[in-house]
């Protein structure tokens, strides 16, 4: 059986022959994604998934990835972090060494670019291969998977004079979409239900996950699965457990993670983390590698509640996963998670840790409700957030893209 009819029990018949017919003019091109790793982060874990299904599909696809030392990554960080709406520094030097980076990456990657039919380019890092590469034949598409609805303006010009050329631009969301001379597609991000972190497990391999660290599944627990990184507010969830704590004595927090190749400001944030949490036997700081997608996933399932209380988030992926699990979800109200949490429906949307604290004491006084929630919560990613959609996005997008003059601006 082919990879892409195991999904059929989960989403039905005509999704996955739908998928069938728009990939059948497409069968044979060349495509390639490019992005800055392939370890750690949601791009990263998307691109593992849906590059596959391209191919099973008869499209021929590669995935290409940029280096460069620490000094680049300290840029484009900085870039990440101005994009979503922080003043920073705009350090000619390490301007000069991303531009150089890029350019060093054009001459490694020139071949398998400049012949590729669609090239997706992910996020800032690799977003000036385009200017190295002239001689390219097919069309390029700047995927953009942050949170640029309110980004410093010094910064975005940089940037909107890289990817202004592009043919093409995708968001995650109408509000983050940015004036660009082109067309601007939207796509929304997935997960895939058959993957490690979110296949159904035994109750034994749960068990055995939580026990092997600490965590006591006969007391509640709540959880927060993401990278150590500011914008996911662990502090801010920190503060909310210690609140909930005084009124539910036996409560659990599970802060657990792990960090991205292209990330350097991780380790700082992780200890202040520890920090925060020095003392508490309770909270269970996990520093997980990036393939510990069962642990994951178990984790999850043992919680009662989860949360991703975050300040900025592009989409949240976390939030799906956890959604996916039947659990109620806390999220911080913005980007992303305003789409996947719906009040009172599929789990609370919070700014304040007060705010979450207010949320999750309901929860564990109402527990009818709470399953009622995960309940809800499972059904609305079934219907809107599985990888079997992004896919049929991206298939639509590729036709449009190749099969379409510019003057046609097809939206999706």
């Amino acid at each position: 059986m082919n990879k892409l009819d195991l999904y059929r029990d989960i989403v039905g018949n005509p999704i996955i022959d739908s998928l069938y017919q728009l990939a059948a003019p497409l069968k044979g091109i060349n495509v390639v994604h490019v992005n800055s790793t392939k370890v750690g982060g949601g791009v990263a874990e998307i691109l593992h998934k849906l590059i596959p299904l391209k191919e099973e599909l008869g499209i021929n696809t590669k995935w290409e990835v940029v280096t460069g030392e620490q000094e680049f990554y300290n840029c484009t960080k900085n870039f990440h972090n101005g994009l979503q709406g922080n003043v920073v520094s705009m350090n000619k030097k390490l301007l000069d060494i991303y531009e150089k980076t890029n350019e060093e990456n054009a001459d490694k990657l020139r071949n398998s670019l400049k012949d590729a039919d669609v090239v997706f380019i992910h996020d800032p890092q690799p977003a000036m291969l385009l200017k190295y590469i002239p001689e390219r034949k097919g069309k390029w598409i700047w995927r953009c998977h942050i949170d640029v609805s309110k980004p410093y303006r010094p910064l975005w010009n940089y940037i909107k004079n890289k990817v202004a050329d592009y043919d093409a631009s995708v968001f995650s969301l109408a509000d983050y979409a940015q004036k660009l001379p082109h067309t601007q597609y939207l796509i929304l991000p997935s997960i895939d239900p058959l993957s490690e972190k979110n296949i159904d497990l035994d109750i034994k391999e749960v068990k055995q996950t939580c026990i092997s660290y600490g965590i006591d599944l006969s007391r509640p627990i709540m959880s927060q699965i993401s990278r150590f990184d500011r914008f996911k507010d662990p502090i801010g969830v920190i503060k909310a457990y210690k609140i909930v704590k005084k009124f539910t004595p036996d409560l659990q927090l599970v802060l657990a993670g792990g960090g991205a190749t292209d990330d350097p400001e991780g380790e700082a944030v992780l200890n202040e983390v520890r920090e925060a949490a020095y003392g508490d036997s309770d909270i269970k700081i996990l520093l997980l590698p990036a393939d510990a997608h069962r642990t994951i996933n178990a984790i999850q399932r043992g919680s009662d509640i989860i949360l991703q209380k975050s300040v900025k988030e592009g989409f949240g992926l976390t939030v799906t996963e956890g959604m996916w699990k039947g659990k109620p979800m806390i999220g911080g109200d913005t980007g992303g998670i305003r789409l996947q949490v719906i009040n009172h429906h599929t789990g609370y949307l919070v700014n304040t840790p007060e705010g979450a604290a207010l949320r999750i004491r309901y929860l564990f006084n109402h527990k009818k409700r709470m399953l009622e929630i995960g309940k809800n919560a499972k059904e609305f990613v079934r219907e809107n957030f599985l990888i079997t959609r992004h896919l049929r996005e991206y298939l639509t997008l590729m036709l449009a893209a190749i099969h379409y003059q510019d003057k046609d601006r097809i939206e999706l």
